[in-house]
């Protein structure tokens, strides 16, 4: 290994998708910007997936760290995190791919606006074989730079883990990933990185993201619940406006939460989640009409509702 580090280094995380894999490594490869190094965090994968990196891992400008399977996204990639020496930090899921110029790019813009520490770019969503998802040509991309925390916090921020490169100096000092979080750990960092620094966009699309059916995520309502945790840790790092926000948020994150459970008629959740929200929430009126609605759902049967919309489209 040459004692000197490089400029970046990229983290991906891996549990199989062995035949995603390969492509996401092969995307790094192809990097016309050359000056990086490759750590792989493995959670625990299986014979074949092993075999793979093993053989991978015997390359100069890979590492691969050996973990037994935890199921933790956050804690996956703090582990290939704690590995990296480059002044820089991609992020790469094993299941999408870069496009050749990403780190070029990304980099470059990065040197032209010295007052940001890290950046992301534009994306396209493909399926499983790669190609463009149908709809992908109607979804509208808003770029946002500069100080994003409070549009990240609204969600008006379309911000994907593998777009992102930062100085590993601003991730470490901004806490790393939380691994108390079972998903929507990446929302998390990026709220706290850019109460850091502001971020700058590439305004093009150098990242594809991959949908299938084998993700490996936790149960929906995890993302929920590691908001609500995010909304809570935050309070006492902004200013007033911005937990202001904060707290409008944590409300809004937990009707939909118990909407959640109310689609999928799980009434006992519902009625917990609601009450758990109650402490927080029942200042705002749009919190008591919301829930009321809920509960409807949750409760109402569901050819009553469907009798109801009907109805109401032949109002309309």
């Amino acid at each position: 290994m040459s004692s000197a580090p490089p400029r970046v280094s990229v983290v991906i995380p891996v549990f199989d998708r062995l035949q995603y894999l390969r492509e996401a490594v092969q995307s790094v490869f192809a990097q016309t910007w050359q000056d990086w190094e490759l750590l792989i965090a493995d959670d625990g994968s299986g014979a074949q997936t092993r075999e793979y990196l093993q053989a991978l891992g015997a390359q100069p400008r890979v590492r691969v760290v050996w973990l037994d399977h935890a199921g933790i996204p956050a804690r996956t990639r703090n582990a290939g995190l704690r590995e990296c020496r480059g002044e820089y930090v991609a992020f790469l899921d094993s299941d999408d791919t870069w496009e050749d110029r990403k780190l070029q790019v990304q980099l470059a813009t990065l040197a032209a606006r010295p007052e940001c520490q890290w950046s992301y770019s534009a994306f396209t969503n493909v399926d499983q074989y790669g190609r463009a998802l149908a709809n992908e040509s109607l979804r509208e991309w808003k770029p946002a730079e500069g100080e994003v925390f409070e549009r990240i916090l609204r969600g008006e921020v379309a911000l994907r883990t593998p777009t992102v490169l930062a100085r590993r100096e601003l991730i470490m000092a901004a806490g790393m990933f939380d691994e108390s979080i079972r998903s929507a750990e990446d929302y998390d960092l990026w709220l706290r990185l850019a109460l850091r620094s502001p971020v700058a966009v590439c305004n093009e699309p150098l990242v594809s993201v991959r949908f299938h059916q084998d993700h490996h995520s936790a149960n929906w309502a995890a993302a929920y619940v590691g908001q609500d945790w995010t909304f809570r840790k935050l309070q006492p790092m902004v200013n007033r406006r911005q937990r202001s926000l904060l707290r409008f948020e944590r409300v809004r994150n937990s009707l939909r939460l118990a909407h959640g459970h109310a689609v999928l008629r799980q009434r006992a959740e519902v009625l917990a989640t609601l009450a758990k929200s109650a402490g927080f929430s029942w200042l705002y009126v749009h919190w008591w009409v919301k829930s009321v609605r809920v509960l409807v759902r949750a409760w109402v049967p569901e050819r009553m509702l469907l009798a109801y919309r009907r109805c109401r489209g032949v109002a309309a």
